[in-house]
Parts: structure tokens; sequence; C-alpha cells
């Protein structure tokens, strides 16, 4: 590594993060601004609206908008060397357009890691804190009962309740039949069902069928425990869910709800894929940057910051897209995710064989 590439290198990054920094800061002000009246109306203290608000507030949209900033410092620091003929001092120095490419490459590498280990382990844990914020003080967004819940809390073994109520932990009028293959052995229904703790469940007024052949046994009682390996939070399951869990994590509860039988998993499906195809984006959008501002032209870099900043709102409009396909079953959660960088990479490959030319 040479002293230009350093020299490179440090431009990229503290570009980056000075850029990171302005934005913040004005979306800051501008949240603060539309929230104040939410922070007055329920008087929050204000450690709370610091601590468990707008510090995660920063690493979480910092990672959202990543690439709108990797874009936009590439094409502002790139058009700078461009216009003062620096890149120019390079080329006839004996540094070919392929060699350029090293120190914004390492770069890239670097904002790669970092995106990947906040957005896998770190963000999850702060936006945990900034998601109760928000439904406590700003806008409710958690369920406080759902309606008929059917999932398989165990291989053979499926439950279905037509109502739950969070906060007494009571469900209403439920159902637990277990299957040897194809075949239903036994069905298990009562008017109630209570969570206590530790996967125990207690059933009230129960009726039970036990089926052998072409016989079945009939049993009836008012009260009866049962040990089933689910919690009250198994069934509210929602996005926002996603968003609070480590990759690990994300991982493992996708696999548990895919063998449960649980249909609605996308939300945490996209989560995972996004999670992968947004750091790679990083790479892209600096291959895209460099091949779009390393030549000189008339009237300095506000035309190249100008296009960067409609193809970044572009990129971030075909996330939202493809997300809400995935979501609503017209793409695999796969697609949805990667379908962004698949575009743009098709875009930036010919523009910078051609600006190697």
């Amino acid at each position: 590594m040479t002293k230009l590439d350093l020299y490179i290198i440090k431009k990229f990054l503290g570009t980056f993060f000075f850029s990171i920094v302005l934005i913040l800061s004005i979306a800051i002000v501008f949240d603060l601004t539309e929230k104040m009246d939410n922070f007055f109306e329920h008087q929050v203290p204000l450690r709370e609206i610091i601590f468990d608000y707008y510090i995660p507030f920063i690493p979480y949209y910092m990672n959202m908008f990543s690439s709108l900033f990797i874009f936009i410092s590439v094409i502002f620091f790139t058009s700078k060397l461009a216009g003062n003929s620096e890149i120019i001092a390079m080329h006839a120095a004996g540094m070919s357009y392929h060699r350029l490419m090293v120190p914004y490459a390492i770069s890239a590498t670097i904002l790669f890691v970092l995106a990947l280990f906040l957005g896998g382990w770190v963000i999850p844990k702060s936006s945990a804190r900034m998601l109760a914020f928000t439904d406590k003080y700003v806008e409710h967004f958690t369920s406080a009962n759902i309606r008929n819940t059917q999932l398989e809390v165990s291989p053979g073994t499926i439950l279905y309740i037509e109502s739950f109520q969070r906060r007494s932990n009571i469900g209403y009028r439920c159902s637990i039949e277990k299957f040897e293959g194809k075949t239903l052995v036994s069905r298990l229904t009562a008017d109630r069902i209570f969570y206590d703790s530790l996967s125990n469940w207690h059933l009230e007024v129960y009726t039970l069928r036990e089926f052998d052949d072409m016989r079945e046994t009939l049993t009836r009682g008012d009260y009866k425990d049962i040990i089933l390996d689910i919690t009250p939070d198994d069934l509210f399951i929602t996005g926002k869910q996603a968003e609070q869990m480590t990759t690990p994590e994300l991982r493992a509860y996708m696999k548990r709800q895919r063998e449960r039988g649980s249909g609605n998993v996308k939300a945490f499906e996209v989560e995972y894929h996004k999670r992968w195809a947004s750091p790679v984006g990083a790479f892209i959008m600096t291959l895209l940057g460099v091949t779009m501002s390393s030549r000189k032209v008339r009237g300095g870099m506000g035309k190249n910051l100008g296009i960067g900043i409609v193809l970044t709102a572009l990129y971030i409009l075909f996330s939202t897209v493809s997300t809400t396909f995935s979501v609503n079953n017209v793409m695999s959660s796969f697609m949805a995710a990667w379908l962004p960088n698949i575009v743009f990479l098709t875009v930036s490959v010919p523009l910078y064989i051609r600006a190697s030319k």
C-alpha cells in the first residue's frame, strides 16, 4: 500500500463519516421537530429521549442509508480529485485505472465489514430500545390480542387458538391435534387456555378424544396441565421483531417458525437477506460512483452530485418496492433483497469497462 492509496482511503472514509454527521444531524433536527408534541404530551424524560431513542437512531439510520452515504461520498471527493487534475497526475505517473480502484476497494471492504457487524449484532439490540420507546410514546404498533392462530408446536402437534389476549395470557377455544404421519391420533379441545411459565399451560373445560383405528376414547374434565414448547411471544409474530434480533437469532427463529408451519415469516426472511445484500451494496455503489466522477468535466461536481442523488433515491425506492412485493408473495425474499444490487451492478459494470478504456 502506497502513500497514494492511504491518501485516497483517508479521503473516502473521511468524506463518508463527514456526510453521515452532516445528514444525520439534519435528520435528527427534523425528527425532533416532528415528535416534539409527543414528547411534551407524555412528559418524556430527557434521558430517555437521548439514550433510548436518539442514540440508537444514529446507527439505525446510518446503516439503512449507508448506500446513499457511500455513493455521495465517492462522487463528492472523486469529482474533486478529477477537478484538481489529481487523477490525471496519477495516470501520468503510471497508475492504471484498475490500480486506481484498489484503495476504493479497500475502503469499501472496511465499510462492508462495519455494516455487516452493525446490522447483524449492534443495531438489533439498540433498535429494541428505540422501537420500545416509539411504541410507548409515539406510535403504538404492538397488538394486544390475536385471532385464529395456528402453528406446529412440535413435530406432529398442531395448536389452534381462536383468540388470545396478550395482557392476561389467556386464550379462548383452542384445540391441540396430534398426528402420527398423516393419521390423527388425538384431539384435545378446551374452552380456555392459560400460560403459566416455562412452557407450562393450563386448560379449562377440556375434551380429549383419542383414536385407535376405529375405536375412540372420550375424556372430559374441568382442569388439565399440559406442556407446550411455545410462549405467548411466539403467537404474536410481527415484522418489527426481525429488526430486534441478531443475525444468528434471526436465522434460528426462521428455522423454528418454518418447522412449526408458520407462514408469517416473509418479513424475517427479507430482513435476513437484506443484512447481507445491503453491505454488498457498498462495493456496487463505490464502483458506480468512481466510474461516474473520475473524469474531469466542465461545470465541476454539481452535475455528478445531482445524478448521484437521483440514483441513490432510485436505489432506496427499488429496495422498498421489492420488499413490499416479497411481503405480498409477488417475489421471493432473496430476490427482493438482492434485486437492487443486481440491477445497479448490471449498470455499473459496462460503465466501468467504458471508463477504464
